[in-house]
């Protein structure tokens, strides 16, 4: 996850950089239900409206989430399917804020209703994301559901109305890149707290919309959209979060975009930036299913780690001889192409690696998604990458 508002906030209010601090353990995305009542057209997990045999009770969760605490991850990010469809959700919830966690909910928003929204203020999320694809129509045709798009911004309402931090996330492709500016214009309408760009990753139901992934030079100027709102809300004072996630590149793109408006800030940046070090995957982020399997991230559920059922989070973690567990830990990473003579690989750490592995069925190539050209990363003789204008709105 790259946070662009931290980033920006230090080159607008320079502090002095401090050492590369290694977190006290990792982020958990936790997939504690696979049922939802959407059929998304890139959802990674291909849920249905179905129950799946095997998921976690309570108990199991509970159990899970101390070992968690004794292991020292300090946030939760609970999601699904739709985390709102397991009848215990706020009774997770409750006992991972009790646990000091930070948690965070992540929803379609379309079960937030006048009904629970009590239910969800008091359990205390720290931050509730609702995912929009898009303007009305849209919306409603990637997640297969008329009124979706309605329903999920009366949840962002009343979010808003019951003071909870509430974001929309939003996954970038050539279908929906062009109304990027108008869903921006949208966050500041309803005030929303965050707004959280996610690139196109090739997995789950994501692999069949590859073709559809926005080519490199119109996803270049969504991220620089990023960069100007975000700039501007930090100089006007506005209180705004930023962030983009699975491809790594973006910091790269920002320390580019510092070079050329605060250049005397650069040098500064760029150290912030090797300390951050790119891609986390099976090191800062974890992930554990509906059925307890332990993943490396939400993006590599075709690869087992073991199962929090029979062996604690922390041992699997921890004491690991997986061969790709321990790529992703290697630094820097083994990774070849572009990307291995890449001169922004200490900031990057290689980009995500599923497209590279969905695209060629080996990890370590370079990813084609980076849409850096050979030139800035200090590579000759790859392709030119397609180029299509994100229209302006």
């Amino acid at each position: 996850m790259f946070r662009i508002s931290q980033y920006m906030k230090t080159l607008y209010r320079p502090t002095p950089v401090r050492a590369a601090a290694s977190p006290t353990g990792p982020v958990v995305i936790w997939n504690l239900i696979r049922r939802c009542n959407l059929t998304c057209r890139h959802c990674y997990s291909i849920s249905a409206d179905v129950d799946f045999p095997g998921e976690l009770n309570t108990e199991q969760v509970f159990s899970v989430m101390d070992d968690l605490k004794q292991f020292r991850v300090p946030v939760l990010i609970l999601s699904g399917g739709e985390p709102l469809l397991r009848p215990d959700i706020f009774a997770i919830g409750q006992r991972a804020k009790a646990l000091g966690f930070y948690v965070g909910l992540s929803s379609n928003g379309t079960l937030i209703t006048e009904e629970n929204i009590g239910q969800i203020a008091a359990t205390g999320f720290d931050y509730v994301g609702i995912s929009i694809d898009g303007l009305k129509q849209t919306h409603d045709r990637f997640r297969q559901m008329p009124g979706g798009f309605d329903a999920a911004l009366r949840g962002v309402r009343l979010c808003k109305e019951a003071g909870i931090k509430v974001g929309l996330r939003f996954t970038l492709t050539r279908d929906n890149a062009a109304e990027l500016p108008a869903l921006l214009d949208i966050m500041d309408e309803h005030d929303v707290d965050k707004f959280y760009l996610s690139h196109l990753n090739y997995a789950g139901r994501g692999k069949r919309s590859r073709k559809r992934d926005a080519f490199h030079q119109m996803t270049r100027e969504a991220i620089e959209l990023l960069f100007t709102r975000c700039w501007s809300d930090i100089t006007n004072g506005r209180e705004r979060d930023y962030v983009t996630g699975n491809n790594d590149a973006d910091g790269p793109l920002l320390l580019q975009w510092t070079r050329k408006h605060l250049p005397e800030q650069a040098e500064t940046l760029e150290q912030r930036l090797v300390n951050w070090g790119g891609n986390a995957s099976g090191v800062n982020i974890a992930n554990i299913d509906n059925t307890g399997i332990v993943h490396p991230d939400t993006y590599w559920w075709d690869h087992n780690l073991g199962n929090v059922k029979e062996t604690p989070f922390s041992t699997l973690w921890r004491e690991t001889d997986d061969a790709l567990m321990q790529g992703f830990r290697q630094k820097p990473r083994p990774v070849k192409g572009r990307c291995g003579q890449c001169r922004y690989l200490a900031i990057c750490g290689g980009n995500t690696r599923t497209r590279a592995f969905t695209t060629t069925g080996d990890p370590w190539a370079e990813d084609p998604g980076c849409y850096l050209s050979d030139d800035e990363i200090g590579v000759m003789h790859s392709p030119v990458p397609e180029t299509i204008a994100l229209q302006q709105v």
